[in-house]
């Protein structure tokens, strides 16, 4: 079964400026919360473009995973998309989009995810899966709002 999570944050700053923050692949570990303890594994800088591999590790109740995932498009100040290749999901495909409203810019997250283990993945997914995910945003979003201002 297929779920979606969309996000989506107003940052009052310019969208180049916004765009060239999410394009580097290090900011991922300062707007992830640290209970996942993540850690990107591919060595930097990393050269954010269509087909750039990135790898990760992340930890699930202690359980260390590893996670990789290929930028499948690339959009300058505009989109990326990312697409998981291993990794805890059976699909992950997260679209970064960044447009430009009076003010600064809005930031849209779109993630399209399916859950291994058929009907066992539904039901982890209602015991926490939805939760984490949303726990994960959350404390993205704040984060952004923190490094940008309000």
């Amino acid at each position: 079964m297929s779920y979606q999570l969309q996000r989506s944050l107003f940052i009052p700053r310019l969208r180049g400026e916004v765009f060239a923050f999410f394009a580097d692949a290090g900011n991922l570990e300062r707007i992830t919360p640290s209970f996942l303890r993540f850690r990107i594994l591919t060595p930097h800088p990393i050269a954010m473009k269509v087909g750039a591999l990135i790898n990760y590790e992340i930890r699930l109740y202690g359980i260390p995973i590893r996670w990789r995932t290929r930028i499948e498009s690339f959009e300058p100040i505009s989109r990326f998309i990312d697409i998981q290749l291993s990794g805890p999901y059976r699909r992950w495909h997260h679209l970064h989009e960044f447009s430009e409203v009076q003010g600064g810019t809005e930031m849209r997250d779109c993630v399209d995810y399916d859950l291994p283990l058929g009907p066992l993945g539904s039901i982890a997914r209602w015991l926490f899966v939805r939760r984490a995910l949303d726990r994960i945003f959350d404390h993205r979003n704040v984060t952004i709002q923190e490094i940008f201002g309000k």
